[in-house]
Formats: structure tokens, sequence, C-alpha cells
């Protein structure tokens, strides 16, 4: 059975019909054009998960290199930094808005408070921000990039509470925040709408980068009869599917396919399309049609997140077919997705 284009990611358009809401250095450059055109130049700062982090800064960074590739390096100039710590963030932008680029793009909502004070230090340079929005009103020089993380979240919840076998699934998230509150209330209800019965284990790594952390707590988890896990937690995740593939036990990835980590227990992904969003976002850069101070909100409707099409291997086809039919219930708003506690307790009442 094929996935419809509505959940299969990779497939669709993001930006174009997206919704929106008013309000160590690497590069591939090449410093001037034969005719003397403009070079446009870009920059991408990541969050302590580092660019190879098999996540959200990883698909950012291909959206780039995607980018890149539409215009040509004689048109786009693109460059990453690397944060190590929490204390580079400032630094990063600090070093890109020396080099005047065009637009500087910060990676995760832990950027969101030096995005937020370079804004107002630099009123000039263009921000973009992944995952979170500014304090407060919206910056004419900040643009947005949200997802329904608790959409896709909600369908790989559907997936694990029909196919556990021990009726105990888990759940790891990086840190306490209203991004991973998606992802984590998003799975508690897809699983609880498929399988009442099942129970959700949850615990936070507080962290986004210790892979050895992820693997311990799968672990625990996998001895505590929880045979499918969801982690949302960077590189921590990492190590969460490691210990399913050595214990014989299903893992679902986030942010992009993570099929290919595990082929045979990573059974599905909530994946949200950061890297076509990009592309359109650096499109606008190039064209001259970028403007900032916008709050652009990625939906499942709009085929802004979802489950990817290397679903079908591993996940049965009547349970894939119940998923496509209640994706259908929530971009119709007939099934309301929690994004936070609140919410869902409220659900649960």
């Amino acid at each position: 059975m094929k996935l419809k284009k509505l959940i299969a990611l990779g497939l669709a358009t993001v930006m174009s019909a997206s919704m929106l809401v008013g309000c160590g250095a690497k590069s591939d450059s090449n410093a001037s054009t034969d005719d003397g055109d403009k070079v446009f130049k870009v920059g991408m700062i990541t969050d302590t998960g580092g660019v190879n982090d098999e996540s959200f800064n990883q698909s950012t960074w291909k959206g780039f290199q995607d980018a890149q590739e539409k215009f040509g390096k004689d048109k786009l100039e693109i460059k990453y930094l690397e944060s190590k710590q929490d204390a580079d963030y400032v630094q990063n932008i600090d070093t890109f808005a020396d080099e005047e680029m065009d637009l500087i793009i910060g990676v995760g909502f832990k950027l969101e408070q030096a995005i937020t004070e370079a804004a107002k230090n630099y009123p000039e340079q263009q921000f973009a921000l992944i995952d979170a929005v500014c304090e407060g009103e919206q910056p004419e020089n900040v643009t947005s990039l949200l997802f329904e993380d608790n959409a896709s979240a909600y369908l790989t919840g559907l997936i694990a509470g029909r196919m556990t076998e021990t009726n105990k699934v888990g759940f790891i998230g990086g840190m306490e925040s209203p991004v991973i509150s998606k992802f984590d209330y998003g799975f508690r209800a897809g699983v609880k709408a498929a399988n009442p019965d099942a129970e959700v284990m949850v615990q936070y790594a507080n962290s986004f980068t210790d892979s050895a952390l992820g693997k311990t707590i799968a672990n625990q988890m996998h001895s505590k009869n929880a045979d499918i896990i969801f982690t949302c937690a960077g590189a921590v995740g990492i190590g969460a599917i490691e210990a399913a593939k050595e214990n014989g036990k299903k893992a679902i990835g986030v942010d992009q396919d993570q099929n290919a980590l595990a082929p045979k227990n990573v059974i599905t992904s909530a994946m949200k399309n950061i890297d076509v969003a990009v592309v359109e976002l650096l499109s606008k850069v190039v064209d001259g049609s970028y403007k900032g101070g916008e709050v652009i909100i990625n939906t499942l409707a709009m085929n802004g997140v979802g489950i990817p099409q290397s679903s079908e291997k591993n996940v049965p086809p009547d349970v894939l077919k119940y998923v496509i039919e209640e994706a259908e219930k929530v971009k119709s708003g007939e099934v309301k997705v929690p994004a936070t506690k609140e919410e869902f307790e409220q659900l649960n009442k």
C-alpha cells in the first residue's frame, strides 16, 4: 500500500502552502560572479547537537545545500557555525553579523533568547528562528519557522498504540520546552486513541547530545517491557535507536526519516520538512521577496509534517490505512491534537 502524499513527506512542498501569521565554521562559497551579480550570503547556527545530529540541524543544513544546488554557488554562498555550548550562540551570531550575511538562521528553541537580543543589536540584519518565536512582539527582522509537531507525533502514537505487543511504550524527551511538549503530548494522545489500555513511560534526558544516556534510558524502558520507544532529543535518540537494535525492539525517529539508522527497528518517524521549508525561505532571499517579521506555521494539512514513505517497510498495511484515515480527521479539525499537558489532561477528562 502506498502512503498518501499528505503523510509521506519528502514529496511535498511546504512553504508555498504554509500558514502565515503576521506579527567551527564550514562554508561552500564563490566570492564573486562573472557578470557582477550579487552573491547572497546565508548562515546557519546550530544548537549544541551539531550539524550531523541526524535530526533538525542536519535537516536544516540539507535545506541550505539544496538551495545552493538550486541557485548555484555563484549566486548563493552558504555557511554554518556549530555551537559546542550555549555560550557560543552569541559569539556565532556576532561572527555572522560582522560578515554581513543576508540571512542568519538559528536552529532550535535554545537560540531564541540570543536571536531576540541580536535582533535589537543588529536592526538592519535579517534573522530566522526554527522551532521558536521571539518573546514578546515578533521583531520585524526575525522570521520564525514553526511546525505542527504534535500532529506528526500523534500519527506515530497511533502506530505505536496499534503495534505494541506488551501494551507498554516509551517517550524520551530532550529538555522540557514547548517544542518537546508538542511531541510528548501528541504522542501520548495518539497511543491512547489507538489503544486505551497502553501505558506510556516518559523520561526526559535533560540533553540533546548524550547518546550514551539515550541508550541507558532506552535499556531501562526495555527492561520494563516497553517494546516501542519514541525519542525527541537529537543525538540522545541515536543511543535509543542503538538500544532498540541490540534488544530487538522497535524505535520511532524524529525530525527526519531515521529508518536508515536501523532499517528493521525504526518503524516510522515524526517528520517535519525543515529542509523544504528552508529552501523556500532562502529562495525568497535570492528572488527579493523575503519579508521579515513573519511566523510561518507548517501544518499536517499543508504537508509540513507527517510520517515518511519508509513506514511501509515495518508498519502493517491495515495500521497504515488506519493512520491515513485518522490523519484526515486531524487535517479537517475533527480531531484536536493536544500540544500541552493541560490540553492532554482536558482531552482525557
